[in-house]
């Protein structure tokens, strides 16, 4: 089926789609959860497949993003699950007056219509994105990157299965079959059919949706977050919530990317940093951690000398750029100058300095003694996320249910003319 084929069934069916109740939203997502698991089996053949055509082509790191097990496809289905559980966003009554009178006038959330999807090599983003979209009223429209397609096509087809045997449209979640440029051009371009693209993935798909959409676009953000040790900061604590930032899982837009050390703590603290992620990782044959150092660093411990460029690169790899600062406002600073506002930390104890921070580093999620890892739907209390927008308008931090929503007046009178 052609890439407008696909947009304009999914249009069709978003008028249906908006007026199903609770009830019957939770039940499906029930029954999709179910066909999720049971064709286990069909997925993972999909993704093998997807693996070895990815191997050698992409990074151990990426692959790992590719890959799925059972675990990671019951995490999928326990998420849609605890999507379900979740508040309808839709109907809500968001304001509400009465005129003297009597004309009452309600504001009330209602479904955006159409959303489409463009992600990249994470399949896991299929149940997710479908999920959300479902729940809160929205026909869904993915477009899967090349690597991940056959995965994706596997998690669609039973999430269809799911819809069928509930007694609703199919076409309430849709996969784009054409992986090429053409497609996502389409999808950018789908003006009276689409009401929100969505990316998700690397800084060139966003930027190519950003500049290029003809259709509204939420943008969601690479992740250059940053981890500010600060001269009152517990030291151990520092060590263990990078270590958590850097290497839980380097590949996605929560990992840390930048460590700024103040200049205070730099001979005591970077010796530990460096024993952490690089030379205990390597003892226990794991990756060790890459450590880029500007000048101030380097004059502390052994790295490789870190480029203007550092400062500014998700790597979503075991690499960590490293610099110096005399002060908390030169980190402030410095995360002004290069953070894409997508997550930054500080690790102090001072309850002034977090003040600061807080107030200073205008970011979508900031952290006081804890990982950037955090940031996400499911973390957050959302069930699962739609990404991470860094952008203000309309939604900020992991977009959820709610922010899948728009609004619209309902005026209820009784005759009356104005």
């Amino acid at each position: 089926m052609t890439t407008l084929e696909i947009i304009k069934r999914a249009k069709k069916a978003s008028a249906g789609l908006g007026t199903l109740d609770t009830a019957a939203k939770n039940a499906a997502i029930g029954v999709m959860a179910d066909e999720l698991t049971g064709a286990a089996a069909e997925i993972l053949a999909a993704n093998r497949e997807d693996m070895d055509a990815a191997r050698g082509r992409i990074s151990e790191v990426m692959l790992d993003r590719l890959r799925l097990d059972e675990n990671r496809i019951k995490a999928m289905a326990e998420g849609m699950l605890a999507v379900a559980k979740l508040p309808d966003p839709v109907g809500r009554v968001l304001e509400s007056f009465t005129r003297e009178d009597g004309l009452r006038i309600e504001k009330i959330s209602v479904p955006l219509g159409v959303i489409a999807i463009i992600y990249e090599s994470r399949p896991n983003v299929t149940s997710d994105a479908a999920v959300l979209a479902f729940k809160s009223g929205n026909v869904c429209v993915l477009r899967s990157g090349k690597e991940a397609w056959r995965s994706a096509n596997a998690v669609t087809n039973a999430l269809r299965r799911g819809l069928v045997k509930a007694g609703l449209n199919a076409d309430y979640i849709n996969l784009i079959e054409d992986t090429s440029r053409a497609s996502a051009n389409e999808l950018m371009t789908a003006s009276g059919y689409i009401d929100l693209l969505i990316p998700r993935g690397g800084a060139g798909l966003i930027r190519a949706c950003v500049e290029n959409a003809t259709v509204p676009c939420l943008e969601t953000g690479t992740g250059i977050c940053s981890v500010y040790v600060d001269e009152y900061a517990d030291l151990e604590k520092a060590v263990k919530i990078i270590e958590n930032a850097k290497t839980s899982r380097p590949s996605v837009c929560n990992a840390e990317e930048v460590c700024l050390v103040h200049a205070a703590v730099a001979d005591a603290f970077l010796p530990m940093l460096k024993r952490a992620l690089t030379d205990s990782r390597a003892a226990a044959g794991k990756t060790p951690v890459e450590l880029r150092l500007d000048a101030g660093a380097r004059a502390v411990i052994d790295g490789v000398p870190a480029s203007d460029k550092d400062f500014d690169t998700e790597f979503l790899d075991y690499i960590l750029a490293v610099r110096v600062v005399d002060s908390i406002e030169e980190a402030i600073a410095h995360i002004a100058a290069h953070s894409t506002h997508h997550s930054d930390a500080i690790v102090t104890e001072n309850a002034e300095n977090q003040k600061l921070f807080i107030a200073g580093v205008d970011s979508a999620a900031v952290y006081v003694n804890a990982s950037t890892r955090f940031t996400d739907g499911g973390e957050f209390g959302l069930g699962c996320e739609m990404g991470i927008s860094t952008q203000k308008l309309h939604a900020r931090g992991p977009v959820g249910l709610r922010e899948l929503t728009t609004c619209k007046y309902v005026i209820h009178g009784d005759g009356h003319i104005r």
